[in-house]
């Protein structure tokens, strides 16, 4: 998310829960009735069984993804893993970045790729509470310098905090692991091979793709359907090994996990994905700023992809809107099937 207002939030969720409350056994989704709503896919059994446009969207638009980009990158990380680009998760991001080495606070070598991954590498983030906090981040030409350089915050393992500015540091990782620009690997490796071909996304300032979401890539809703079924199929589409099994299973366990204040209440945070047991299911998602989600119930075999507007003002209205709202009747239609 891009920001934290956790009173705002708290107070959007309980002004929601009281529309939830009759909402549970409500057979009919009625989803055309909210603003700022652009678009719902699901898949049941690998199957879209729904998919909806309203307020003027189309299937064939690209939406502003947000941080569900972290998400993605999380899965092309995985793949280079495996193609042993990446030596490990736990290889420390001094062996990019080898300038930390003359940094006086030695710490900052030990930093590794998986704890930027989990949001708890200590390092310097952009700052979320300043009203243009962003867009003088997305104005520097060295980003990495942005979040190198300055001295940590907290031990690196210790305190999670989300950061986009480090998280920033994965595109700069995988470009320069291998050798290509990260929509040029993606499009190799997971979005040609998925059939996504309807794809926008920026550079930042300083010449890559940014992973973090602040330069997001744009997908079609549906697109984000094959992306999420990769969770459920063990990395498999079409019987084609996208992504190994083993990253897969990585994935939905991660080895250590971080509780956040914000998405379904409860939820946890380990490389890029959000985690709760939601009555009873174990579930994955990605959440991005305004209300855009990718949510998989492996038990249930279900995948769901949401977008809606961004803006900032009903951002965090929309994201409460459909974890207190518009999911619990989607769960429940799948749990409780005719």
């Amino acid at each position: 998310m891009r920001k934290t207002v956790l009173s705002l939030f708290l107070f959007t969720i309980l002004s929601l829960c009281a529309q939830a409350q009759t909402s549970t056994g409500d057979s009919s989704l009625d989803l055309a009735k909210y603003p700022g709503l652009y678009s719902v896919v699901i898949s049941k059994d690998n199957k879209i069984g729904y998919e909806k446009y309203f307020n003027g969207a189309k299937a064939a638009d690209v939406f502003d993804d947000q941080s569900l980009t972290k998400s993605m990158g999380s899965l092309l990380i995985g793949i280079a893993i495996d193609k042993r680009l990446i030596p490990s998760l736990d290889e420390k991001i001094v062996h990019w970045f080898p300038q930390l080495k003359s940094d006086p606070d030695k710490r900052k070598q030990d930093i590794t790729l998986r704890q930027v991954m989990n949001q708890a590498s200590g390092l310097q983030h952009e700052d979320l509470d300043k009203l243009n906090g962003i867009g003088e981040y997305l104005a520097l030409t060295d980003l990495a310098g942005f979040v190198l350089n300055p001295p940590l915050l907290s031990t690196p393992g210790e305190v999670f905090h989300y950061n986009n500015a480090a998280t920033h540091l994965l595109g700069i990782i995988l470009t320069k692991s291998t050798g290509m620009d990260v929509l040029h690997f993606a499009r190799k490796n997971l979005l040609d091979p998925l059939g996504i071909t309807a794809v926008e996304w920026a550079k930042t300032k300083d010449g890559y793709y940014d992973l973090s979401g602040l330069e997001n890539i744009r997908l079609r809703t549906a697109d984000w359907i094959k992306i999420g079924s990769l969770l459920l199929n063990e990395g498999k589409a079409e019987g084609r090994q996208i992504v190994s099994k083993k990253w897969i299973a990585q994935l939905l366990h991660p080895d250590t996990l971080y509780p956040t204040e914000w998405g379904f209440h409860a939820s946890h945070y380990g490389l890029c994905w959000y985690h709760i047991t939601y009555q009873g299911q174990e579930m994955i998602y990605g959440m991005g700023w305004g209300g855009q989600f990718l949510v998989v119930v492996p038990g249930l075999k279900l995948v769901l992809a949401i977008n809606q507007s961004r803006e900032d003002q009903n951002a965090i209205r929309h994201a409460g809107r459909f974890t207190e709202v518009i999911f619990p009747r989607i769960f429940y239609r799948a749990s409780h099937p005719l």
